[in-house]
């Protein structure tokens, strides 16, 4: 993996790697050049005035200009110096490793970028997106203390099964929508079967609930007075048309409070309301309330059982210290937590590290264990000193019967005797097994060999995935994959060595010949020559061509005659155009 001489991306765990993608700048065509700068353009004319934060400022402050799509180098130069990396990944990735990126301040950038039909705005993420709205205000150090702990909360996360769902059904949509390919029929059977399961997701998960708070914020975050804010959220930041209409009086601006996970988000579609915070603090604060409510923080069976509707690896930890990682399920229908089991590869760690020989493949058809104090002791069995395991009866080498008080019994040969950071933390035994005294239920057998057994008195914090994910993983590094639709295979080539020419000409000084020489080719048979003529009329326009300009301005009114979705787009164009200096930075 590329690293770009940053050492935040050096220090990524090796799980993080497999999603990252070698950018492969040169895939980027003219078109995709003149796209960015249009909307860097039309940002820059409108956000100047609506954004939190100075936005030129913020842009190089990020390694970014409003010229051309960024470099990944340029950009890890700049972000090394405020602390923070970027990587780019082949769209969508998982919430999870998204949420862990961040907690590693990486900033996770798509290596795509949207088509010309989706200027305004798309649901797929594309480097737009990522980068112009993300980035520039990195800068500002409480937001990003706010994004970086959003990412610490976010990876504890316990997510549901309708989650996943979600996600795969929202991922494909967004993919269809960008694919020049995808037919009526195609979209519409994508758009109900997101609504279906939209519609049947039940109650929403920790995952579910704290999306909303992202969304709320990082994408869709207002700050400032609630009757004049300022925008400062990425999806807004990135998109020129809802930046623009999410202004208007009749987008409702909400004070923005924990209240804020009982809205849920359409990200296809304009937002029917918008959060504002007074400033980044107030966010922390509440993220931080909403965290106090989280498994990783509450414990106890409540937690365990979210983990077990999960049906994904979670990691429950013991209040000795040890994790238990893997797929959770129902042990015994006691109403008290007394037991836990997992089905399938399991790992134990201490403090996210794996216990030597602890690992997938010694417990790879899941383990159990007891939780809970032993009859008539007045400490946990973690703190017990030599003195008191030997008043048990615990010693290596020796039979011993372990009566706990929720009255499940392990009986067996003491094996070993595993201490951690001062704490006991694991026993195993041979010839051992685990039942309740009433004799309904048995958790294990002597003939099913070596019984390692948990200590804890508590489950004390239940997150979603692997204690030591880079050991449970088990991932290769494949990176440098193929960039999905960097250029598509449908792509206009006559178009694309348009935009190279006019690029030429901007960059290399006017031309009269060569620009009427493009003009020709630009005719009112393509809509997607529209953007071609602005850039045309820019041009004319700053060198004080006015002949040249009047035909493009007039080609352009004959677009929006035949292509009225285009007015907008065309009469933004030719505002900034008018406004704006010809910047080439």
């Amino acid at each position: 993996m590329e690293t770009y001489n940053n050492i935040v991306l050096e220090r990524l765990p090796k799980h993080l790697k497999r999603y990252v993608v070698a950018q492969r700048y040169e895939r980027y065509t003219a078109l995709d050049q003149a796209l960015w700068r249009y909307v860097m353009r039309q940002n820059y004319s409108f956000l100047k005035d609506v954004a939190y934060y100075p936005y030129i400022p913020g842009l190089k402050k990020a390694g970014l200009s409003i010229a051309t799509i960024p470099n990944l180098q340029d950009m890890n130069d700049s972000l090394k110096l405020i602390g923070w990396g970027a990587v780019t990944v082949d769209g969508f990735i998982p919430p999870a490793a998204f949420m862990e990126f961040q907690a590693h301040r990486v900033l996770v950038i798509a290596a795509d970028i949207r088509q010309l039909e989706h200027i305004e705005y798309t649901p797929a993420p594309d480097i737009i997106h990522e980068s112009s709205g993300h980035a520039p205000i990195i800068g500002e150090p409480d937001y990003a203390t706010y994004l970086q702990y959003f990412g610490e909360v976010g990876t504890k996360a316990l997510s549901s099964g309708k989650d996943f769902e979600l996600y795969e059904a929202i991922r494909h949509l967004s993919i269809l929508k960008e694919h020049a390919t995808t037919t009526a029929v195609e979209l519409a059977e994508a758009e109900k079967n997101l609504q279906i399961i939209q519609d049947n997701m039940g109650e929403p998960s920790e995952m579910a609930l704290l999306s909303r708070l992202h969304w709320w914020t990082v994408e869709y975050g207002l700050i400032g007075d609630l009757h004049n804010p300022k925008i400062y959220g990425a999806g807004l930041l990135s998109s020129i048309g809802e930046s623009a209409s999410c202004m208007q009086e009749d987008v409702p601006k909400l004070a923005y409070g924990l209240n804020a996970i009982e809205y849920p988000y359409d990200i296809t579609k304009p937002q029917p309301q918008l959060f504002v915070t007074p400033d980044f603090e107030h966010l922390k604060l509440v993220l931080d309330k909403f965290a106090d409510t989280m498994a990783f923080r509450v414990g106890g069976k409540q937690s365990l059982d979210k983990a077990i509707d999960c049906k994904a690896v979670c990691t429950a930890e013991y209040s000795s210290g040890l994790q238990v990682s893997g797929v959770f399920k129902l042990a015994n229908a006691d109403s008290n937590l007394s037991y836990i089991q997992t089905q399938g590869p399991t790992a134990l760690a201490v403090a996210g590290k794996q216990l030597e020989g602890h690992g997938i493949n010694y417990h790879s058809e899941g383990f159990g264990s007891p939780v809970g104090h032993l009859r008539g002791a007045d400490r946990n069995l973690a703190d017990f000193d030599e003195t008191t395991l030997a008043q048990y009866g615990i010693a290596e080498g020796q039979q011993c019967s372990l009566n706990f008080a929720s009255g499940i019994i392990v009986s067996g040969i003491v094996q070993q005797i595993v201490r951690q950071l001062g704490k006991i933390v694991l026993i195993s035994f041979t010839g051992c097994e685990v039942y309740r005294s009433n004799g309904e239920e048995v958790y294990f057998k002597p003939e099913w060999g070596t019984y390692d057994m948990a200590v804890g008195a508590e489950i004390v914090s239940v997150f979603a995935g692997a204690a030591d994910k880079d050991a449970y993983d088990l991932v290769e590094e494949h990176l440098d994959q193929a960039l999905s639709s960097v250029p598509t295979e449908t792509e206009d080539v006559k178009l694309v060595k348009c935009h190279a020419a006019i690029r030429n000409l901007r960059d290399n000084g006017f031309n009269q010949k060569i620009w009427l020489e493009i003009f020709s080719q630009l005719g009112p048979e393509n809509a997607d020559h529209w953007l071609g003529l602005v850039e045309l009329f820019e041009i004319a326009w700053a060198n004080d061509e006015e002949q040249l300009s009047t035909q493009a301005e007039q080609r352009l009114l004959e677009f929006i005659t035949l292509y009225p979705n285009l007015k907008k787009l065309i009469c933004d164009g030719l505002r900034v155009a008018k406004e704006e200096a010809l910047n080439n930075h």
